[in-house]
C-alpha cells in the first residue's frame, strides 16, 4: 500500500482532541475517509469481565475509541432534526438530518450510524427540569468543556472528568412533547389555517384536508367561534395560523393577521398557553431566545417544518442548566447512540457527544461498520507495552483472544504490521492464543502462526456466512470475498494450522436453503476446516432496523416472513431453529465436518449459548463454549 502520502490532520477536531497518547492523526491517498489516530497506550492486555466466555483476556490493537466507552441514551430522548422538529432517537434512521454543532452554531449534520448496547443507566437533573437518561459513560458539554454522567476511569488514561452538581450545561434545556393531535387540536387547526388564508403548499393542504375528514371547509363554513377554547384547540389553531401567516426570517418567529379578530384570537392563545411574545405592528413575535422558539414549535407543531429557526443560531448558554443530580437508576437498560458528522447531536435540548460505532455493537456491520472503519484508532507501541506487560510476575498465562471486539487483521494492518509482535510477544512468554477474522491479511502471518504453534496452544477461526458474492457485498461491503475467506482456510490448514469456521449469520429465506447450505459447508470441507459453528441471524435492536430496511428495499417478498420469524423479539421462532438443525446436522455428517455446532431449540436462549468450532480456540481450553454473538465480528 502507499502511503507515501500520508499527511497530519489540521482539524483538530478531526483529530480527536483530549485522546489520551495521541501522536498524531493522518489520512492517506489509500484509505478514502479515514482518519488513523496513532496514539500510544498504557495497557494492551485488556481483562474480560463476567466469566462467561471461555477467555479471560484480549488484545485488541485497533479500536474505534481508545476510552473503550460506549456513549448512549434511553430510546426515548427526543433529539432535535434539521427540520425543527424532534424525534425519539430508538426512531432515527441512518441518513436523516439532525442538528449538532460547529464553532458554537448549530448546524444541520447526518446520522451516520445508530446502534444500541445495554449498561447500566443513571438519570441527570437539572434546574430547570430537564432529565436524561443514559449510561455513565455518556458525554455533555459544559460551560467547561465535555464531561462524561459520572466518575471512572477509562482504558489507557487517567481519572475521567465528570459532572457534578452546579456543572453546567451547554443548550435549550428540555424539548417540549408535541400535542395530542385530539379533535379538539384538529379543529383549532382548520380555524386557523382557513381563517388565516389557506396557503398553497401540499402539506399544509394535506394536514387541512385530512384533519377534515378529506374535505377543506371553507372560511364562510367556519362562523361560531369555540366559546372556551382549552389548550388542545389554542396549540391546533396556533398552528394553523403559523402555516397560513406564520414567517420564520432570519430565525425570527412571527404570526400576522388582517383579520382583527383573528389576530386577537392569537394573542389569546399565547397568553393561555403562557408563550412568551410581543405584539409589533407587522404581528406577533415569539420572544424568549432560541429556547422559547422550540418550545413554540414543539407545543403547537406547525405542519410546514422551520429548522431555518435554528439553522445557524448560537448555542444557548447561561440558561438554567445547572446539573442538580445525577442518581443511578440500579437497572440496565437498552440504550442508543448515533453518529454523526459534526461528532455531536443535541439531546433533549443538551449538547451530546457521540461515539464511533464499533463493529462489535451492530450484526450485519453496515453503517456501524463503516464509521469504525472510518475512524481507526492504532496502538502504535501495542508490542512494546504487551511484551512489557507478559513479563510482570502476575501473568498466569492464560488464554488471550484477539478478534472478539476488533478485527485485528483490518485493513490498516497491512500498513501499521501490529500482529507479528504481538504473536511473537504471545508465543515468547508462552501464553496460548486465538485469532477470529474475517480479514484475510491474516495469510501474511501463516509462517509465523505456525511457528508460534510449536510453543503454544493457537486457534484460529473465520467467518464465513455465505457464498453468493453480490449478496455478500450488499450485506457486508468492504470485506474479503466469501471465496477469499475459503482460500484463507485453505491455506492456514495447509500450513498445519487449526482453523474453524463460524457460517453465521444464517438468514431465513435468503442463506438457509439446503442448497445454498451444502453448497457452502461443501465449500468448508474442501477447504479443511477443523469444525463449523452455524447459527441463525440474531437481531437485537439497532440491527433489527438496519437489517428491516435492507430486507424491505432488497426483498420486500420476505418482510411478512420476517416479521413472523421475530415476532417474539431478537431471536428467531424456535420453529425455525429445529428446522435448521435438522437440516445443517445431515449435511455436517455429509461433508465429515465435526459437529461442533449449535442451533438453539429453547424458546428464550441466552447469549452465550452456543459451541466455538474445532480449532478455534486453543486445545488447551477447557470447555470451549460461551459463544457470545455480541461479541463476535461476523457478519
Amino acid at each position: 500500500m502507499r502511503w507515501d502520502g500520508q499527511k497530519d490532520v489540521g482539524d483538530r477536531q478531526q483529530a480527536l482532541p483530549g485522546l489520551p497518547g495521541l501522536v498524531r492523526s493522518v489520512r492517506t491517498p489509500d484509505f478514502a475517509d479515514v482518519v488513523f489516530h496513532e496514539v500510544r497506550a498504557k495497557s494492551v492486555l485488556n481483562r474480560v469481565p463476567g466469566g462467561r466466555l471461555p477467555f479471560g483476556w484480549t488484545v485488541n490493537p485497533y479500536r474505534g475509541c481508545t476510552h473503550g466507552c460506549t456513549y448512549c441514551l434511553a430510546g426515548d430522548t427526543p433529539v432535535l432534526l434539521a427540520d425543527g422538529r424532534t424525534k425519539p432517537i430508538s426512531r432515527l434512521a441512518v441518513g436523516e438530518q439532525v442538528f449538532g454543532t460547529r464553532e458554537g452554531r448549530f448546524v444541520a449534520t447526518r446520522v451516520k450510524a445508530l446502534w444500541t448496547t445495554e449498561k447500566p443507566a443513571y438519570r441527570l437533573t437539572l434546574e430547570d427540569g430537564t432529565q436524561v437518561v443514559a449510561s455513565g459513560d455518556h458525554r455533555f458539554l459544559t460551560e467547561d468543556g465535555w464531561r462524561h454522567l459520572t466518575p471512572g476511569r477509562c482504558a489507557d488514561s487517567d481519572e475521567r472528568p465528570f459532572l457534578v452538581k452546579g456543572a453546567r450545561l451547554v443548550g435549550t434545556g428540555r424539548f417540549t412533547a408535541p400535542p395530542a393531535a385530539d379533535d379538539d387540536y384538529r379543529r383549532g387547526y382548520l380555524w386557523g389555517v382557513v381563517r388565516g388564508g389557506l396557503p398553497g403548499d401540499p402539506d399544509v393542504l394535506a394536514r387541512a384536508r385530512d384533519f377534515g375528514g378529506g374535505v377543506i371547509p371553507r372560511d364562510g363554513e367556519l362562523v361560531e367561534w369555540p366559546a372556551a377554547p382549552g389548550d388542545e384547540w389554542s396549540k391546533g389553531f396556533l398552528a394553523g395560523l403559523f402555516d397560513a401567516r406564520g414567517t420564520a426570517t432570519g430565525g425570527e418567529l412571527v404570526l400576522s393577521s388582517s383579520d382583527s379578530t383573528v389576530f386577537e384570537a392569537a394573542v389569546l392563545a399565547l397568553l393561555r398557553l403562557r408563550i412568551a411574545h410581543v405584539v409589533e405592528v407587522r404581528g406577533v413575535r415569539i420572544t424568549g431566545g432560541l429556547a422559547e422558539k422550540l418550545r413554540f414549535l414543539h407545543l403547537v407543531n406547525p405542519a410546514v417544518a422551520r429548522g431555518n429557526a435554528v439553522e445557524g443560531t448560537p448555542v444557548p448558554r447561561g440558561a438554567r442548566l445547572g446539573v442538580l443530580s445525577v442518581e443511578a437508576l440500579g437497572v440496565t437498560r437498552t440504550l442508543y447512540d448515533i453518529t454523526t458528522g459534526t461528532g455531536d447531536f443535541v439531546a433533549n435540548g443538551l449538547v451530546s457527544h457521540n461515539c464511533f460505532a464499533r463493529n462489535s455493537h451492530t450484526y450485519l456491520d453496515l453503517d456501524a461498520g463503516h464509521d469504525f472503519d472510518s475512524q481507526v484508532v492504532v496502538k502504535v507501541n501495542a508490542v512494546e507495552v504487551l511484551t512489557a506487560q507478559l513479563k510482570s510476575r502476575r501473568w498466569r498465562r492464560e488464554h488471550v483472544a484477539m478478534g472478539t471486539n476488533t478485527d485485528p487483521y483490518q485493513r490498516a494492518e497491512g500498513r501499521y504490521a501490529l500482529m507479528p509482535g504481538i504473536i511473537r510477544a504471545l508465543a515468547d512468554s508462552g501464553t496460548p492464543f486465538s485469532v477470529l477474522t474475517k480479514g484475510t491479511v491474516l495469510s501474511r502471518d501463516i509462517p509465523l502462526l505456525s511457528e508460534a504453534a510449536g510453543q503454544v496452544p493457537v486457534g484460529i477461526g473465520v467467518s464465513i456466512a455465505l457464498l453468493d458474492r453480490e449478496l455478500q457485498a450488499g450485506l457486508e461491503p468492504g470485506t474479503p470475498s466469501p471465496q477469499a475467506r475459503l482460500e484463507l482456510v485453505r491455506r492456514v490448514r495447509e500450513a498445519g494450522l487449526p482453523c474453524g469456521v463460524f457460517v453465521a449469520p444464517v438468514l431465513p429465506g435468503l442463506t438457509d436453503s439446503a442448497q445454498r447450505l451444502d453448497e457452502l459447508l461443501a465449500g468448508i470441507a474442501a477447504a479443511g476446516a477443523t469444525g463449523v459453528t452455524v447459527l441463525p441471524l440474531h437481531l437485537r435492536p439497532g440491527a433489527r432496523e438496519w437489517f428491516a430496511r435492507w430486507l424491505a428495499r432488497e426483498r420486500p417478498d420476505l418482510v411478512d416472513g420476517y416479521r413472523k420469524l421475530y415476532a417474539r423479539g431478537a431471536y428467531v421462532d424456535a420453529h425455525y431453529r429445529r428446522r435448521l438443525a435438522a437440516r445443517v446436522e445431515p449435511l455436517l455428517r455429509k461433508h465429515g465436518l465435526a459437529v461442533q455446532h449449535r442451533v438453539e431449540l429453547s424458546g428464550e436462549p441466552d447469549d452465550d449459548d452456543g459451541a466455538w468450532p474445532g480449532g478455534s480456540l486453543p486445545a488447551s481450553t477447557p470447555n470451549p463454549r460461551g459463544l457470545d454473538r455480541g461479541q463476535l465480528t461476523l457478519l
